[in-house]
């Protein structure tokens, strides 16, 4: 999982740490003594079992998190089955146990991991947009479409945008252009630098050969986040379409430089070797 998403879920669990603990006010001035027979009762004013297991729950995952960003997949798995052994159904924690899947590569795996997580918090918008995000990129992106409309209705998901977005990249993906444009717009109303929200909608105008309009969402793609090499493809068949062939050039050139791996992609400027 790219490190942007791996700070994103530690900003989640961090934010979910806050355990509600018990305090007690001193009574101001002097307290009379009472009358009568007196309680000799003893009262506890530490933590409960309960609070204490949340707590434990919730420094593990911490931790799982901090190691995942560390680099130290093995050790992060162990936090989180820890975490899941004190609680079973924390989405959370078996989040952790998806990206750590992911890491590996083990495809399969970390889809289990998400759909468990989605299953556990079917009304968390991040566990929902997980999982769809999963499907579209494993082939299932017509599947992933009624994850993402869970995680938009999701109640106080912070960032709808972003399954906004996903949701009309993978509309865009299952052929569903007219779903496609309305999705993506309405993530770029909410959140105008979404960088997978101009790609694909630099995408969606290519397609139907609004070659302006896509040099424009794909420039402001550019400037939100760093390129990747399918944007850069798509920029050069642009400039290609628009008769620009030194721009569709220095795309390529940029592909050759930096991601040499995908010097075999067709693209406006011709990337082979």
């Amino acid at each position: 999982m790219p490190r942007k998403a791996i700070c994103l879920l530690l900003i989640t669990l961090l934010l979910a740490t806050a355990c509600s603990r018990l305090t007690f006010v001193r009574p101001k001035g002097k307290v009379e003594p009472m009358s009568g027979p007196q309680s000799t009762r003893e009262y506890s004013v530490g933590d409960s079992p309960e609070v204490k297991r949340r707590q434990s729950v919730q420094t593990l995952l911490a931790r799982a998190v901090q190691r995942l960003q560390a680099g130290e997949p093995d050790a992060a798995e162990k936090d989180a089955r820890a975490a899941l052994k004190l609680d079973p159904t924390s989405a959370d924690a078996t989040t952790v146990l998806a990206v750590v899947e992911d890491q590996r590569g083990n495809t399969s795996a970390a889809g289990q991991h998400y759909k468990r997580a989605a299953e556990l918090a079917p009304s968390q918008g991040a566990a929902l947009n997980n999982y769809g995000t999963w499907l579209c990129k494993n082939g299932f992106a017509a599947e992933s479409l009624v994850w993402f409309d869970r995680a938009i209705q999701a109640p106080d998901y912070a960032t709808p945008a972003s399954a906004m977005a996903n949701a009309g990249s993978c509309a865009l993906k299952s052929g569903q252009a007219e779903r496609a444009a309305r999705d993506l717009r309405q993530a770029l109303a909410q959140e105008p630098a979404n960088a997978v929200a101009l790609e694909a909608m630099g995408e969606l105008e290519f397609r139907q050969q609004q070659y302006m309009s896509a040099r424009a969402f794909v420039e402001r793609r550019l400037a939100a986040a760093p390129a990747n090499a399918a944007v850069l493809k798509l920029a050069s068949q642009i400039e290609d379409r628009l008769g620009d062939k030194a721009a569709a050039s220095r795309y390529v050139q940029r592909i050759r430089a930096e991601f040499p791996d995908a010097l075999d992609v067709t693209t406006g400027g011709n990337a082979g070797p």
